[in-house]
């Protein structure tokens, strides 16, 4: 029988990893279509905002990695900031995504990989950034530690995740259209029954801002700091590498 998106989400292991990669294989045509339709155009912000973050003005000329990268949006926003000249790496399991956003930028190099084994040198990029792709990992302290390790020292971690308002009515509009307008939508678009049904699932169970700050710190982060966005529907995270 197969499993259903919230017993994928509360399993985690395997199944989720193969679920997952399914899921996004599937819906890849039309994903920066419903990512931009859904978020009302908000995604393009988060993501400008997450690479505001980077600092990646401090070595210009350096090599950067967007890990779980999909359809290569971060890579190709932080490669057309002007002044940058360095190279990004975008690395993603679902080789599917990666083929369709490969046409977003020269200055990206699509990379077949999964986030909890990088094919990558310690200590060999300058920064990494994670949008919208934490939550999905089956492990996510040995995703961090991963991410730690391809890193020199000093280099920033980036992370936006989308997460819960706590203020109403914005919570309660917020659950409202996630929990029963977006899964409707998502699924007449993408034409896959179960993809936006998993959505809401992974953010709600996914865990809470202060807590991914305090793992950020246990794997070796030093200065982890995160803000919310648009009332606290996405985060963005922040640390550098000890």
């Amino acid at each position: 029988m197969k499993p259903t998106p919230s017993a994928v989400v509360s399993s985690g292991g395997d199944g989720k990893r193969s679920y997952v990669k399914a899921m996004f294989t599937a819906i890849a045509p039309r994903y920066d279509l419903l990512n931009h339709v859904l978020s009302l155009n908000f995604d393009r912000r988060w993501r400008r905002q997450a690479v505001d973050r980077l600092e990646w003005d401090r070595v210009p000329h350096g090599r950067y990695l967007d890990a779980c990268a999909g359809t290569l949006d971060l890579a190709a926003e932080l490669a057309a900031r002007p002044g940058f000249q360095g190279h990004v790496v975008g690395a993603d399991f679902v080789v599917p995504m990666l083929r369709l956003g490969r046409a977003k930028s020269p200055a990206v190099r699509p990379v077949g990989a999964d986030a909890l084994m990088l094919p990558f040198p310690t200590a060999g990029f300058d920064g990494c950034m994670v949008g919208f792709g934490v939550r999905n990992l089956i492990d996510l302290e040995a995703g961090l530690r991963e991410m730690k390790r391809v890193l020199r020292p000093g280099a920033r971690l980036v992370i936006l995740e989308f997460g819960t308002p706590v203020v109403q009515p914005i919570r309660w509009v917020f659950r409202t259209y996630f929990d029963h307008v977006l899964p409707h939508i998502g699924r007449w678009v993408s034409k896959h029954k179960e993809a936006y049904s998993y959505l809401p699932q992974s953010v709600a169970s996914f865990t809470a801002p202060d807590r991914l700050a305090q793992l950020m710190r246990d794997v070796g982060f030093r200065d982890v700091r995160y803000v919310p966005l648009t009332f606290g529907i996405a985060w963005i995270h922040w640390g550098a590498r000890l």
